[in-house]
């Protein structure tokens, strides 16, 4: 809307109070239009009257364009900021600790898988915490039995081998020395066999050895095969094994000539009174070897000495421990098993 500059106009004139309104006059007359009329007039107010104020437009103030309203300001994210980053933070976080629990698993199964493997390639005495007292067994390498010629039968093989014949290498036979076992070179004879007169100084008797060294070439002793050690804690092992024709023969001279069910023969250089040893574990024995295990009686010696006879096939075999102080029964068993699995 326009404004004529110069229509003196009071826009702080007060309306006439005298004037009367007409009860009867329409409040809002619907004034029909002139298609003459100047759609724009200039109206040109009563001079009597003073025309009521009108309120200008919102869209314009004098004759510029009214100022666009101002854009409302943003309204801000009403949700803290640490509301959308705390929890990606927390996540990276929670991210990172399990990596390094992941990786940590990972080094300890590698470590784990490594240890445990490790430990089953130990002995339990090896392993720190696990470690058992010794019950005074000795550690003995694999024992390998030494092949029989192509086609040959085993000694206790009666349809085969009614004789009892072991048909391997005697000198194969003899059970090696523990480890920390100190060889007996006095044992190792010519070529691996030992002189008769070799295993008869175990006797302390000299009319015993005389009537023992009859009885061997009276039944045709073959050979004999020896080997001796003495351990850290003083222990001396000797074992003797004696080849005959037959089993038949080996059985008789073990018992007519040099045991019998209470004592042995011949007394030994190691002591002279023994008795049968009433505790050798029938688990250690061997099935199809005869055996007579015995221990020195009380009073003994310096040393007290246990030895064994047994038979297997064709072969008798003697063996004697002592020690001074006492003679230990564990690795005395051990060792007369273990050679009776050999011969077996």
């Amino acid at each position: 809307m326009t404004t004529d500059a110069n229509t003196n106009t009071n826009p702080t004139a007060d309306p006439d109070p005298t004037a009367e309104l007409d009860p009867t006059a329409d409040p809002n007359p619907t004034a029909e239009p002139d298609p003459t009329a100047d759609p724009n007039p200039t109206a040109t107010p009563d001079p009597g009257t003073a025309p009521e104020p009108q309120p200008q437009p919102a869209e314009t103030v004098g004759d510029l364009p009214a100022a666009p309203a101002p854009a409302p300001a943003p309204v801000p994210d009403l949700d803290p900021v640490p509301a959308v980053v705390q929890p990606v933070k927390k996540d990276r976080r929670l991210l990172r600790a399990g990596l390094r629990w992941v990786a940590a698993v990972a080094v300890f199964g590698v470590v784990g898988t490594g240890t445990a493997y490790g430990i089953t390639r130990l002995d339990r005495t090896d392993v720190p915490g696990l470690a058992t007292r010794s019950d005074g067994r000795w550690t003995y390498p694999v024992l390998v039995k030494p092949p029989l010629p192509s086609g040959s039968p085993g000694p206790h093989d009666d349809a085969r081998n009614p004789a009892g014949t072991h048909y391997a290498d005697l000198r194969k036979l003899v059970l090696p020395a523990p480890r920390g076992g100190t060889a007996d070179a006095s044992l190792k004879g010519t070529d691996g066999w030992l002189p008769t007169k070799g295993f008869l100084a175990e006797f302390a008797d000299a009319d015993d050895r005389d009537e023992l060294r009859q009885t061997l070439v009276d039944n045709g002793l073959r050979h004999i095969t020896a080997r001796g050690w003495t351990t850290p804690d003083g222990t001396h092992t000797r074992i003797y094994l004696l080849q005959f024709d037959t089993a038949a023969v080996a059985e008789g001279i073990l018992n007519g000539k040099l045991m019998s069910q209470a004592a042995p023969a011949y007394a030994l250089r190691d002591g002279d009174q023994y008795e049968l040893d009433g505790k050798f574990p029938d688990p250690a024995r061997i099935e199809h070897v005869l055996l007579a295990p015995y221990t020195e009686l009380k009073p003994y010696g310096a040393r007290q000495a246990r030895q064994a006879y047994l038979a297997a096939g064709d072969t008798v075999g003697v063996i004697i421990q002592s020690r001074k102080g006492g003679m230990p029964a564990v690795p005395f068993e051990q060792t007369v098993t273990l050679q009776s699995e050999l011969l077996d």
